[in-house]
């Protein structure tokens, strides 16, 4: 059996608790490793390291810390087969989208590699006879982040590129389901020229949040996972005084309008809903079509689309997807499938009788859609996180803007149309964080900013772009006054100063 170890202060560390997480094969259904869960004293450990180097990271110049961003990004390059492989391995999506998800995460990077530009403060001369007032932005010192399993090398990168770049020290706690990714990470972070100590992984449950949460010298909490957990996160990460954003669950919409390309429509659809086994938080799971006409027809191009997408391992080059990551998340996709049906749901293709020849104990769902669905039912209200489309049909654009602004998350939306106008008005109406035109999974690249609204997202600051730089430093404003003689000097000790 392997071991996962934690990376603390530039090197592996053995866990000391004694407990340890399984990680499973999701082709096979094996558990093929085990992995350290932390104790409190353990991610103290990396707190102390991470600590001990931030004086001295901090210090260093932008230019310089930009560098290591440079080479980190060539290492990740270098090795992306090997890192691709290995989450493949973990989490079970294929080898092309598991690249894809190591991509994004680089171009997170890419834009760490300009901190010096982002950094750069505000000065304004002659605020006042003889002051001039400016800013900078400094690092707010040992900070971290807690990731989920679905993208175990995009979403850390999001969080510790632009934190790391930034000046500060890092605490990474990624998902105890495919944790081996994160680890390499840390390591390429020093093969890249990172003073040890600069990024640590700590696995762990609830026992390691809770102390994340807890520790006073840790400044800042990044978290992406459900918004139960994202929740509580950022309430008592706030009540312990420290700076929370946390991004919680979806269940995003796409519009289809009767001028829509039906035709791409539905292959944007299919790779959105399906794709990565739907263990997207940007994913498209509920698509809405405008108009009895426009439905039918999509249902009918859907029914014909859906056989030709193919289940396989995820080392099938030919596959479209591959099985969930655990047998426990496939048995609660199935639930919601079952309870679709349970409320009146049409199922129209049934993909819980999917096995894999050769693979019958892997985690495989076949992909699954649902017609009549109505916005009373609990499994539309829901996140199922699996490859499930539901359709909901409305009979008005004035419907159909009302289902995803009503609607408990408001990460990401998608409206399809060839109508400008229409889709002008739509994007500055509908009350979601995040809006694809004709653009199905709308993550913005890694220049802009992501983030969710309503449950989707709690906190103030959006995660990468200069919203990400913002979240990762504080702000010190300085009023300056050099006065040129004793002429200058007045009384005005008692009296509040004003730009006179």
């Amino acid at each position: 059996m392997r071991d996962i170890r934690h990376f603390i202060d530039g090197v592996s560390v053995e866990g000391k608790s004694g407990r340890f997480g399984d990680v499973f094969n999701p082709n096979t259904g094996e558990v093929q490793a085990r992995v350290a869960l932390a104790t409190p004293s353990e991610l103290d450990a990396a707190v102390q390291s991470a600590q001990a180097a931030f004086e001295g990271w901090a210090a260093t110049n932008p230019q310089r810390r930009a560098r290591v961003m440079f080479e980190f990004k060539r290492l990740v390059e270098r090795d992306m087969n090997e890192l691709a492989e290995m989450l493949s391995s973990e989490h079970g999506k294929v080898i092309a989208d598991s690249k894809g998800d190591v991509q994004r995460g680089l171009e997170v990077i890419e834009f760490a590699c300009g901190i010096p530009h982002a950094l750069k403060g505000e000065y304004t001369i002659g605020a006042g006879p003889g002051i001039d007032v400016y800013s900078m932005r400094q690092p707010l010192g040992v900070v971290s982040g807690i990731t989920p399993f679905n993208f175990p090398a995009m979403i850390p990168m999001w969080m510790f590129g632009t934190a790391i770049a930034a000046g500060n020290t890092f605490i990474l706690k990624p998902s105890e389901r495919d944790p081996s990714v994160p680890v390499k990470l840390a390591e390429l972070m020093m093969e890249a020229g990172a003073p040890k100590g600069v990024l640590n992984v700590v696995h762990g449950d609830k026992v390691a949040v809770d102390a994340i949460i807890q520790h006073p010298q840790i400044h800042a909490i990044s978290f992406v996972g459900s918004s139960d957990i994202a929740h509580y996160i950022y309430s008592n990460g706030t009540a312990n005084g420290k700076r929370v954003q946390a991004f919680g669950g979806a269940k995003n919409h796409g519009i289809v309008l009767p001028d829509a390309d039906l035709g791409q429509t539905v292959k944007d659809l299919t790779g959105a809903a399906y794709g990565s086994a739907g263990e997207r938080c940007m994913a498209l799971p509920v698509v809405v079509p405008v108009g009895k006409k426009t439905a039918d027809e999509l249902r009918e191009r859907l029914v014909a689309e859906i056989p030709t997408l193919k289940v396989g391992v995820s080392t099938d080059a030919e596959a479209h997807y591959g099985p969930v990551v655990t047998e426990a998340h496939k048995q609660r996709v199935l639930g919601w499938i079952d309870t679709a049906v349970q409320e009146g749901s049409e199922l129209v293709v049934d993909g819980r009788g999917f096995s894999l020849q050769g693979h019958e104990k892997g985690f495989f769902v076949g992909p699954t859609l649902l017609d009549q669905v109505k916005p009373t039912m609990k499994s539309y209200h829901e996140e199922i996180f699996g490859p499930v489309l539901q359709i909901l049909r409305a009979e008005t654009f004035e419907e159909a803007l009302a289902l995803p602004s009503q609607h408990q998350y408001g990460n990401g939306v998608a409206i399809f149309t060839q109508n400008g106008r229409a889709a002008r008005d739509f994007a500055a109406r509908v009350n979601v964080g995040m809006v694809g035109i004709n653009v199905p999974i709308p993550v913005p690249v890694a220049y802009h900013t992501f983030g969710g609204w309503k449950r989707s997202g709690f906190g103030d600051i959006n995660q990468h772009g200069m919203e990400g730089v913002r979240f990762w430093t504080k702000t010190k404003t300085v009023t300056a006054r050099w006065p040129e003689s004793a002429l200058e000097h007045q009384d005005s000790s008692f009296v509040i100063p004003t730009m006179r």
